[in-house]
């Protein structure tokens, strides 16, 4: 079902050109152990200017959209959820307009499902997210990925998490780098 709604979304997005990726659970099924997920998150190239053009792709896609008004709840929060009510699937369409994460998009790697293309976010980019958001289940996840894929780029890694460390003020690259010494 994940995939036959992935790669829908996918086409309707490249159809309007907007760029994104799929992050979250999804991703994390692509790199690290199998696990249970109910949503499909995908971070999407545009600030929000861009909820019409979401808005549009969302009625094309024949999704609900799960908040009575779209505008000041992306303003607030940065996403629009919407449903596929056929199988009660969520869909976070995240808004954003960050260096770092037009850099992710731009790397981004394209799978093949159900003959679309659908751009993943990157190991490095899900794992960048999941320390970012810093929840047990995102800090289990980190564990599954680099464990999996010995050979992911740690430096790329680090360099995001340092950034986000001087502009939040906190300190991620600490958090990933205890979770590499667990891994020991």
């Amino acid at each position: 079902m994940f995939e036959e709604i992935l790669s829908r979304i996918a086409r309707e997005l490249d159809r309007d050109g907007l760029p994104y990726m799929v992050i979250g659970g999804q991703a994390v099924l692509r790199y690290g152990e199998p696990r249970l997920t109910r949503d499909i998150d995908i971070t999407l190239g545009v600030g929000i200017e861009g909820v019409p053009r979401v808005e549009k792709v969302i009625s094309n896609l024949n999704l609900r959209i799960l908040v009575e008004d779209p505008d000041a709840f992306v303003r607030k929060t940065l996403v629009l959820p919407a449903q596929d009510e056929a199988s009660g699937i969520r869909i976070d369409f995240v808004f954003s307009f960050s260096e770092y994460e037009k850099q992710a998009i731009a790397r981004a790697a394209s799978v093949e499902m159900r003959g679309v293309p659908v751009s993943f976010a990157t190991l490095e980019d899900v794992i960048v997210h999941k320390v970012v958001a810093g929840r047990p289940r995102d800090l289990d996840d980190i564990k599954s990925i680099v464990l999996k894929n010995p050979g992911y780029d740690g430096q790329y890694i680090e360099q995001w998490l340092q950034e986000f460390d001087r502009s939040l003020g906190e300190s991620h690259s600490e958090v990933f780098r205890s979770l590499l010494d667990e891994l020991k």
